[in-house]
């Protein structure tokens, strides 16, 4: 074990962490804009109660996410140094524009809708959420724009003085073709989780709290829910497949590695289950289904997908001696994982809404229990996608220009590379624990009371400009 593997080990392990967040914070956002726009258009206080109930586990998350975010850009620096220089020309621009411009307005808007509550015009406070949730979004595609130059480098020149990437058209990493699909792919995933939550959280009251008054509302959110993980889940598969044909054009080898293709297939079959030997170099046992990949990596039912072994012979005389293939276990694997779990929240869905047909009252416990673990199975998706996508792309920091081993930092030495991924991942493990009772404790608590107060005295001539500000939960 040298530096290199423990700063890997650390920034996987911090990305993953951070990542629990995102997903949720990006639904959520939505999500409670929509349900404060129909208390807006209709005044029924059952949307009012939803919009502050979910807002809460919204805020929750988000606080988290932010702590947990920061980390990321420090690593660049600390462990990274040497791919930061190489790349920070390009790197450093969308993450530049996110911090500067979506995190500033998600961040502004959503202090003036937490303390907005009967403070701003209801229609002001209504686009005070709206602007947090673009915001949230635009942080998404700033950030996705950054990766996706790591997966199909663009718009750039290498400084032959300086051997390091010049960003010459910062148009094209903004319109780069990974981005463009990667996008509207994580975004469904993360409806997919905050779909998932607001399932889970309704299903438990409307099963243990019958004949709460608010019975109604926890109804319609189970509802709301299982209608966005549906089509969240279809939007999934659709943006994946857009995905796969990219993937198979821009990182063949890593379309290879998630099928345990090992020579070149004309039409090439779709791997159900593929055992290869222990170096990795050859299959030994498969079950397939003919044709499926070629049509899923090319839009042809006979189209040529390349394979591992025959990849590996261009990249070493491409690029020079080297294993130029990532772990096949782990892409083969956690490619499956994605869609597997992914699939099982869809199924939950499904049945949670046959249980409410024709206005029933669902009463299976087991259902009960696979609403609970629910929100973790698109978690667990979104988690394994990330996976795949980052060790898919191995031993490569930016694909085809710099191998992940020369991005490390050579001054930092393996004692404190270990100290550092020890500190975060304790640290880590306790802001689990805190966010996991806060969202418990607060769901568990249920829709808050939205009774206007009738004590209050009319004769009282405080100014209410010098009265506190009061959090509106």
């Amino acid at each position: 074990m040298d530096a290199l593997d423990v700063a890997r080990w650390q920034f996987g392990v911090t990305t993953v962490y951070h990542f629990l967040f995102v997903p949720l914070t990006i639904g959520l956002s939505v999500l409670v804009a929509i349900l404060q726009t129909m208390w807006h258009r209709t005044g029924n206080e059952r949307y009012l109660k939803l919009t502050k109930f979910y807002g809460k586990l919204f805020l929750i998350n988000f606080a988290m996410g932010v702590v947990t975010g920061i980390v990321q850009e420090f690593q660049f620096g600390m462990n990274w140094s040497d791919y930061s220089r190489f790349v920070g020309d390009i790197f450093g621009a969308p993450l530049a524009i996110e911090a500067l411009v979506a995190f500033f307005l998600e961040s502004t808007f959503i202090g003036l809708w937490i303390f907005g509550w009967d403070r701003l015009p209801k229609r002001l406070h209504l686009a005070a959420i709206w602007a947090a949730a673009i915001g949230t979004n635009l942080s998404a595609y700033f950030i996705l724009a950054a990766n996706s130059f790591m997966q199909n480098p663009v718009g750039f020149r290498i400084n032959p003085e300086s051997g390091r990437a010049e960003l010459t058209d910062f148009v094209a990493v903004l319109t780069n073709k990974v981005a463009l699909v990667t996008f509207p792919h994580t975004l469904a995933g993360a409806f997919l989780v905050a779909g998932s939550l607001m399932v889970t959280v309704g299903l438990w009251h409307v099963m243990r709290n019958r004949d709460s008054a608010d019975t109604g509302a926890y109804r319609f959110a189970t509802k709301l829910g299982s209608w966005v993980v549906l089509i969240s889940s279809a939007l999934v598969v659709l943006t994946g497949d857009i995905q796969g044909k990219i993937m198979t054009e821009v990182q063949p080898m890593k379309m290879a590695a998630a099928e345990g293709l090992y020579t070149t297939e004309s039409p090439a079959s779709f791997s159900v289950l593929t055992v290869g030997s222990l170096d990795g170099s050859r299959e030994l046992f498969a079950i397939k289904i003919p044709y499926l990949l070629s049509f899923l990596g090319t839009g042809d039912p006979n189209g040529t997908v390349q394979g591992i072994n025959d990849l590996q012979a261009q990249y070493a005389s491409q690029y020079g001696p080297g294993n130029y293939a990532p772990i096949i276990p782990v892409t083969y694997w956690s490619f499956r994982f994605m869609i597997a779990f992914g699939l099982a929240a869809a199924a939950i869905a499904l049945l949670v809404l046959w249980s409410q047909r024709k206005g029933r009252t669902p009463t299976s416990k087991w259902l009960l229990r696979a609403g609970l673990v629910m929100p973790v199975l698109p978690l667990l998706a979104n988690s394994f996608g990330w996976i795949f996508t980052e060790m898919g792309r191995q031993p490569w920091i930016v694909f085809g220009e710099m191998l992940t081993r020369d991005g490390v930092s050579r001054s930092v030495s393996l004692t404190e590379v270990l100290t550092s991924f020890t500190a975060f991942t304790l640290i880590y493990a306790v802001l689990a624990v805190v966010e996991f009772k806060l969202l418990v404790r607060y769901a568990r608590a249920g829709v808050p009371d939205v009774t206007p107060d009738d004590d209050t005295d009319d004769t009282d001539d405080t100014d209410d400009a010098e009265r506190p500000l009061a959090f509106a939960y």
